[in-house]
């Protein structure tokens, strides 16, 4: 799976921009779906296998877009300010490097402050391309970019920009490959906009009408010094995800997921998310509701230039995904 993520992560597709790494994906699965379609909203979404007895349509939804920039003005020197696509943090931004979609680079500076015990904000960075003045700056208002960050390696640990959630994107690729006889329906959505505010798998979601959904997604860890209070660590199995901030998951869906985990002899832990949601809120709420849950990959500094992931959780939440697909959904 390495060089499929090291493919994914290094693409470049923030919220709203998706059709390269759509079609990164989309080249990837074409081989192993029924079905491969684009909607509306820009969502990929794959059919595999039909409904026999006992069988359900299911949905399963990672969200292919990353956070990024996007020009809001040119000053005459040629700096450019910026505002967010997604929740990007200004703590982790100073001296980055970005990279606009049509391949111009740049750096992130800011502005000379007095009190250097306070964070920047996003008002008082700047994007720095390299332009002596606004004529010469290639850069015009509305252009997006998105954090430029080589894939790295560290053996178990795995570190990139964009592993939100070009991580569930790899787990859903691996799931598609490793499937055999399933007695479902399943729709594999490769979503677009989650970092905006959940837009594309909404859409998605109303369309297919599932029995059931699925999302899979990054959480944070609790296993950094003076980290969150939050029982999740990196290495110890993907997080079912009990509750975050928009959803609390189907307790039928938790419990399927867990039992399904123990008697595959799966490490998973318990997540309970006091910050942000997952494309699972959309799903839930779709038409007349949905059972609806979550898998988590865990993952270090989530929505900063370095997000770090370990490789063992992220082959355990294929595996656990595969038991889960392959026999008959029992939830009472």
């Amino acid at each position: 799976m390495k060089p499929l993520l090291q493919k994914l992560t290094e693409t470049f597709s923030p919220s709203g921009y998706e059709t390269t790494i759509r079609e990164v994906i989309r080249e990837e699965i074409k081989p192993l779906a029924d079905e491969i379609r684009v909607d509306v909203l820009g969502n990929l979404i794959a059919r595999k296998g039909n409904p026999g007895k006992n069988g359900k349509k299911i949905m399963l939804a990672a969200h292919m877009d990353e956070i990024g920039l996007i020009a809001t003005h040119i000053d005459d020197n040629g700096f450019i300010r910026f505002t967010t696509l997604g929740r990007v943090r200004p703590h982790t931004l100073l001296g980055g490097r970005i990279r606009f979609a049509a391949g111009i680079p740049g750096v992130i500076g800011g502005e000379r402050i007095s009190d250097t015990t306070k964070a920047y904000t996003i008002e008082q960075l700047f994007i720095d391309v390299g332009a002596a003045n606004r004529k010469a700056c290639p850069v015009k208002v509305g252009d997006v970019a998105a954090f430029e960050r080589p894939f790295l390696d560290l053996g178990s640990r795995l570190v990139a920009k964009a592993m939100d959630d070009r991580i569930g994107c790899a787990v859903l690729i691996e799931v598609l490959r490793g499937l055999k006889n399933t007695p479902h329906e399943l729709y594999f959505v490769f979503s677009t906009q989650e970092e905006v505010g959940i837009r594309g798998v909404t859409g998605a979601a109303f369309g297919l009408d599932p029995d059931l959904g699925l999302a899979i997604d990054v959480t944070g860890t609790g296993d950094t010094p003076k980290g969150s209070k939050m029982e999740v660590s990196l290495g110890k199995g993907p997080a079912v995800k009990v509750k975050d901030a928009g959803m609390i998951a189907d307790p039928r869906i938790v419990d399927w997921m867990i039992r399904t985990a123990e008697k595959a002899e799966l490490p998973y832990q318990r997540e309970v998310l006091e910050g942000g949601t997952t494309d699972a809120r959309a799903m839930q709420l779709a038409r007349s509701g949905v059972p609806a849950g979550c898998l988590s990959i865990p993952c270090r500094y989530v929505h900063s230039p370095s997000e770090m992931v370990d490789y063992n959780d992220v082959q355990n939440a294929v595996k656990l995904l595969l038991a889960l697909l392959n026999t008959p959904v029992e939830i009472s």
